[in-house]
């Protein structure tokens, strides 16, 4: 039933005009939708990511939304030239250079949205 089916993220955020700003302007995904005031849907890869208005914003504590990506580090220098501050945490089994965190032929950063949702970069190494 559902394997057949696309899936796509769902982002509470309480300022939608921020969130519009960061998602298209930061990251640089494009609107394909929404619900003005309410909700915008991105265009990011093959798949699609909404971010709407809600309460609830910001109180998730783990991992939100990840982009798989080609290069984690390349990606990284991006997003932080574009004013990405980048997360870090304590992450057994896992050894951090700089913001990119690796193991076990992976690599991962993780950065927040303006709403404090948590978001992620991972590449296969």
């Amino acid at each position: 039933m559902l394997k057949e089916a696309n899936v796509q993220p769902m982002l509470p955020v309480k300022d939608l005009g921020a969130a519009e700003r960061f998602y298209e302007q930061t990251l640089a995904l494009k609107k394909v939708g929404g619900m003005a005031g309410a909700a915008a849907v991105y265009e990011s890869g093959g798949g699609r990511l909404c971010v709407y208005r809600s309460a609830f914003a910001g109180t998730n504590k783990g991992t939100a939304a990840l982009w798989e990506v080609q290069n984690v580090e390349a990606t990284a220098k991006e997003l932080k030239a574009r004013g990405v501050t980048f997360e870090h945490y304590d992450m057994p089994g896992l050894t951090r250079t700089g913001d990119i965190y690796r193991g076990d032929r992976m690599a991962v950063a993780w950065f927040k949205d303006p709403d404090g949702n948590i978001l992620s970069i991972q590449s296969q190494t």
